[in-house]
């Protein structure tokens, strides 16, 4: 009974074959093509009907390597592994030979959870004249939305209940609106999710004193996002007091980041949660910040770089460098002084 439970609230499985995703995904087939695959469970607790995955790639601190036993205790009846490891598999399993599972287990999670398709605009939306829709049957907008004159939306785009789609707003071919996302004064790429409560092209905080008194700087800029950008839930995009914010292709930014006016983030970066970015910062390609980081206005992020978590960054950080810290530093020297502080408190506490 508890299992029924918990299968109304979990994503439903389409089930497919052993054999019907070697054959889409490219893979080497051991074992019966007939077994069937109802769903995706992590190694050590799949049951029989399910694919899980084992791999030594280490193309990432944030996947651990199991130990080998985990492979060869499994009951899963699908595993994808790597070559050198199929061997461990116990007798019976039907195996997906790959050099790299994990790149492989994501696309094998997208086949089989897929949503179902959503097409047509809800009655209870709210849609101005003056809006343009590429191709409206191609488009789902669901209850309580509002999508305002001016705005552009490209085939296949999904706005969920409750979402706002300013003026003149663009947003991109195969892009997810989820529920109560607000944009306006932004142009949105394609293939892109923004998130729960994103909040996206508002006015950023830019203040003057003027005679004793705080004055509003009035913002004119837009946010530009690219494509196959993820914006996580509840984070705000400000849009620019005079140029865009700028965000680049391929970019991930986690749940309750806050990007200021005039920010520009290159193309395939991480955000993690709770990053603050200052007005006119600049992230280069590929950078990764970790949880909490903050950086001071106008700072640049080169290329390549990393920032660990919790640090506060005041200075540029080079291309390809690892900084972290309060201030933020060059890694090997936070260490260095986090060892220094250990040593010395131990012999304070040893006197």
């Amino acid at each position: 009974m508890l299992n029924k439970i918990k299968s109304w609230f979990l994503p439903a499985a389409t089930q497919t074959t052993a054999g019907a995703l070697a054959e889409k995904f490219g893979l080497e087939l051991r074992g019966n093509a007939d077994t069937p695959v109802r769903g995706v469970a992590p190694i050590a607790d799949a049951r029989p009907g399910q694919l899980a995955f084992y791999s030594t790639e280490q193309n990432s601190a944030a996947f651990k390597i199991l130990p080998i036993s985990v492979l060869e205790n499994t009951r899963a009846s699908v595993i994808l592994v790597q070559p050198e490891q199929a061997s461990h598999a116990p007798r019976g399993a039907t195996l997906l030979i790959t050099d790299t599972p994990r790149g492989n287990i994501v696309k094998i999670l997208g086949e089989i959870y897929r949503e179902p398709p959503r097409f047509g605009i809800s009655r209870r939306a709210t849609i101005e004249r003056g809006v343009f829709f590429r191709r409206r049957a191609s488009v789902y907008v669901g209850q309580y939305a509002t999508i305002e004159r001016g705005a552009v939306i490209e085939e296949n785009v999904k706005i969920y209940p409750g979402a706002y789609i300013g003026r003149n707003v663009t947003i991109g071919a195969n892009t997810i609106i989820q529920t109560g996302a607000h944009i306006e004064n932004a142009t949105i790429g394609a293939d892109c999710v923004i998130n729960p409560g994103a909040v996206i092209g508002k006015d950023g905080f830019g203040y003057t004193r003027q005679d004793g008194h705080n004055v509003f700087i009035p913002h004119v800029g837009r946010v530009v996002i690219g494509n196959r950008v993820s914006i996580g839930a509840n984070t705000c995009i400000d849009r620019g007091a005079m140029t865009d914010t700028r965000i680049g292709d391929g970019t991930k930014i986690d749940n309750l980041c806050q990007i200021a006016h005039g920010v520009v983030v290159g193309a395939e970066c991480f955000l993690a949660s709770g990053v603050g970015l200052a007005g006119g910062v600049v992230v280069g390609d590929r950078a990764l910040l970790a949880g909490q980081v903050g950086i001071a206005n106008g700072v640049h992020i080169g290329n390549d770089a990393e920032v660990g978590a919790h640090s506060g960054v005041f200075r540029n950080v080079p291309d390809g460098a690892r900084h972290m810290g309060y201030p933020a530093g060059p890694g090997i020297e936070f260490m260095r002084h986090y060892a220094w502080l250990r040593k010395n408190a131990n012999n304070k506490t040893g006197e």
